[in-house]
């Protein structure tokens, strides 16, 4: 997994750093938002419907940026990516925290943009992340996406006090947005280059087209397989918390708590995920995931009160947890075909973000948002069948199966 001209180890270890700080930073600014997803719904007077259709910027914002990622994380490198796109999900964010007190429509290009950086900046840390781990020689890519699950849990927490002491939507968030961009733009020219021209075998190795990954089943189906995950994590960003208040009838602190307990669920999961990969492989593993996320999706929906609302909350989350990096680290078992292939599989699961608010939104005016949660608990079915595609190839045998 090492190349003969590895850079040092300092330099290892500095990206290694700089990687997690902008998985951190990416969930930070994301969970940031959805913590006031309920204060800006009441402040527009948004009904479910107009909630979704108003969430559903976000992911056409990232739908735009993620085809295009691939040739412009190949092209510029994930270094000059991640920090254009995190200048552009300050301002993102910043016109969203301003149209949150005047109207819909600022909110709606806040959020567009927003989704616009976070599509491709995703791609380009995750490049990022398939490259430290082969210059590491070990499994880490689940704690990468443990980072952004920590930076999130932050941002929730942060999220709860801000509504507690009545800070506003506006101030909040134009701060959050001047502290990620500052932190993650210092940290992202630490990272190293994405490919080592001088590696044997390097220049015999074509490297894959987006189109060309396009056309390939495997990449195809793990897109499939991190839709369905990707659906059930962010419909739980976008909705828990609102399901929560208007369900169980919680305070709205305490349902901006519900959202950051799936979180740290999350988190939990993707912290300690690497142990269990290795030992048991990513396919049985996932699948033992996908019946806890069901259980906890159930529990969630059809519970008698909000402490079995709580635990589901937590199940749902350890359920979800390993997903979507698994996909990830699938599309890069090939480290020269990562960046085309990462964008595919993220363009494909990404539509679960275009799919989730609105979805749920519709669904929620006719039978309730908590009812209509139980969309997911069928996706996590899904997964379950399909989650032998994320064996690596059987010539990349230094990869857990």
């Amino acid at each position: 997994m090492t190349s003969t001209t590895a850079p040092p180890p300092a330099t290892v270890r500095a990206a290694t750093t700089a990687t997690y700080a902008a998985f951190i930073g990416s969930g930070f600014a994301f969970a940031s938002w959805a913590s006031r997803i309920p204060q800006v719904r009441d402040h527009l007077e948004l009904d479910p419907s107009a909630l979704g259709l108003v969430l559903l910027a976000i992911a056409a914002g990232s739908l735009v940026a993620l085809p295009l990622s691939g040739p412009v994380v190949t092209r510029i490198g994930s270094s000059r990516t991640v920090i254009g796109m995190a200048a552009l999900l300050g301002v993102g964010l910043a016109t969203a925290a301003f149209g949150s007190a005047v109207s819909v429509v600022p909110v709606v290009i806040g959020l567009f943009l927003l989704g616009f950086a976070n599509g491709a900046w995703d791609v380009a840390m995750n490049v990022q992340g398939t490259v430290v781990e082969r210059h590491l020689g070990r499994s880490i890519m689940s704690r990468f996406h443990a980072g952004f699950s920590f930076g999130t849990v932050a941002g929730a927490l942060l999220g709860a006090v801000m509504v507690a002491v009545h800070v506003s939507v506006a101030v909040h968030l134009a701060v959050v947005a001047v502290v990620v961009v500052a932190g993650v733009v210092w940290q992202a020219r630490k990272f190293v280059p994405d490919h080592d021209e001088t590696e044997p075998g390097a220049e015999e190795l074509p490297r894959v087209s987006a189109l060309t990954a396009w056309r390939e089943p495997r990449t195809l189906l793990i897109g499939l397989f991190v839709l369905t995950f990707a659906f059930a994590e962010g419909v739980g960003n976008d909705w828990i918390s609102v399901a929560a208040i208007d369900g169980y009838h919680v305070s709205p602190a305490l349902g901006t708590l519900a959202f950051a307990g799936f979180l740290t669920a999350m988190t939990i999961g993707r912290w300690f995920g690497p142990g269990l990969l290795d030992r048991f492989g990513r396919t049985q593993v996932v699948r033992v995931l996908t019946v806890i996320g069901i259980v906890g999706v159930v529990l969630f929906v059809y519970g008698p009160s909000p402490v079995f609302m709580y635990a589901g909350t937590l199940l749902w989350g350890l359920g979800a947890s390993l997903g979507f990096p698994v996909g990830m680290s699938a599309g890069g078992d090939d480290p020269r075909r990562a960046a085309a292939r990462v964008s595919v599989i993220a363009s494909i699961g990404y539509c679960a973000f275009l799919a989730g608010p609105p979805t749920i939104g519709f669904l929620g005016d006719r039978i309730t948002v908590l009812r209509a949660l139980i969309v997911i608990a069928v996706l996590f079915g899904l997964a379950a069948m399909i989650a032998g595609t994320v064996r690596p190839p059987r010539e990349l045998v230094t990869a857990p199966e």
